[in-house]
């Protein structure tokens, strides 16, 4: 089943970030992940919008989601990110195929 990883980003360092963001679309790719939404804005039409720009990136499944989180390879690279924002992130499971 689909899963969708869900990041709202307030970045406070975008030339910091910068770096972090080059090194990750190419890991999120190699582990089976593709982006859907790449930072843009959200517009409430009912409630409020999240602060930031949003990125949801679309897995196969959720472990595929975790081995990318969990992976040292991302470990490693989200150490890039520290410092350049504050990021909610949540791992959703999309419809069944």
């Amino acid at each position: 089943m689909t899963a969708f990883m869900l990041v709202t980003a307030r970045i406070s360092d975008p030339a910091a970030f910068r770096a972090y963001a080059q090194t990750v679309a190419p890991m999120v790719a190699a582990f089976g992940g593709r982006y859907r939404v790449l930072g843009s804005v959200a517009e409430a039409l009912e409630g409020e919008a999240p602060e930031g720009k949003m990125v949801i990136s679309e897995w196969p499944s959720m472990e595929a989601a975790r081995r990318f989180w969990d992976s040292p390879e991302y470990t490693q690279a989200k150490q890039l990110r520290a410092g350049t924002g504050h990021f909610d992130v949540v791992l959703v499971n999309g419809l069944p195929d």
